[in-house]
């Protein structure tokens, strides 16, 4: 319910500003896009979630599970199904099915989850810092967003270091000691992602994956005849994107759109662009995302099923 009152609540609010500045005027900025250009937005994203998807299956390689390469990706895009949950915990539904076809516990396959997530952070806040760096207009806080994100999965990569937050989290409440254990155990699992090899190739996967979406948020503001630099475009996206996510709100949603708003309203594009575009590009990205993992989510839980 929380999470059909905050789309709710977004849509209410992009309608109301698209009333204020002229629905004809946010319509003819939306009868500028062809079929083929909202094709080439989808398979931008397409490639975005394919390379993560590789990873993904890098990951599981790490970490010894004996899944396929089908597996890997059925579990990694119909996990997206559940992206429009509180801090995404709705993805952990993969865990499930792994359990299912694996027999692995959640305590030995939740450090391939951690590491996904980590990476994401990773990735994008390495390509937003490469933004600032070439990006002419700059967003404000980008750095400090950046940072964050950096730190983050830092600290979701260090074994000894998320142990021993575990353990200070543990004794501060008191209270969840099974959990923080569990915690504590898997830590102790992500020692094995730490190689040159594993890391160089996991960052290249993700950066190139959100680069792709980056491009395609640059690509959609031209074409709707906002003067924006690629760089511009791409630190602005990603800022947002993050920004969102860091909220904790569900898939960002609300965080992301009223960021991407304000920093496009800040390099000049007028709210007749600023909202289309950004409707647009939160369709062909995480809608997508979500509509594909809504075909795959009924056969992967089929098919954990009958492994089962």
């Amino acid at each position: 319910m929380i999470t059909i009152g905050l789309i709710g609540f977004v849509v209410v609010g992009l309608s109301g500003l698209a009333a204020a500045t002229g629905w004809q005027e946010t319509i003819d900025q939306l009868s500028l896009l062809d079929v083929g250009q909202f094709a080439a937005l989808l398979g931008l994203s397409l490639l975005n979630y394919a390379l993560r998807g590789g990873r993904w299956h890098l990951f599981a390689r790490r970490l010894g599970l004996p899944t396929t390469i089908t597996q890997n990706y059925r579990h990694f895009l119909g996990g997206f199904a559940m992206s429009v949950t509180p801090g995404r915990v709705g993805e952990l539904v993969r865990m499930r099915w792994l359990r299912r076809e694996t027999g692995w516990s959640f305590e030995r396959t939740a450090p391939l989850a951690l590491m996904d997530r980590a990476g994401d952070l990773a990735a994008m806040a390495i390509l937003l810092a490469l933004g600032l760096s070439f990006s002419t207009g700059g967003v404000r806080f980008g750095l400090p967003v950046a940072t964050v994100a950096l730190a983050a999965a830092f600290v979701a990569t260090r074994p000894q270091l998320l142990s021993g937050l575990a353990e200070l989290a543990f004794r501060l409440t008191g209270r969840f000691a099974r959990l923080f254990a569990k915690l504590r155990r898997a830590s102790r699992s992500l020692a094995m992602f730490s190689t040159p090899a594993t890391i160089t190739a996991s960052l290249a996967l993700g950066i190139l994956g959100w680069f792709a979406e980056g491009a395609s948020f640059y690509l959609l503001l031209n074409w709707m005849g906002a003067d924006v630099g690629f760089w511009t475009a791409t630190t602005i996206f990603t800022f947002a994107t993050l920004a969102g996510g860091l909220t904790g709100a569900p898939g960002g949603v609300g965080g992301a759109e009223a960021a991407m708003i304000a920093l496009l309203s800040l390099q000049g594009v007028p709210l007749e662009t600023s909202l289309p575009a950004t409707a647009i590009i939160r369709v062909t990205t995480l809608w997508f995302a979500i509509g594909l993992g809504l075909i795959l989510f009924p056969f992967a839980e089929r098919k954990s099923t009958k492994s089962h």
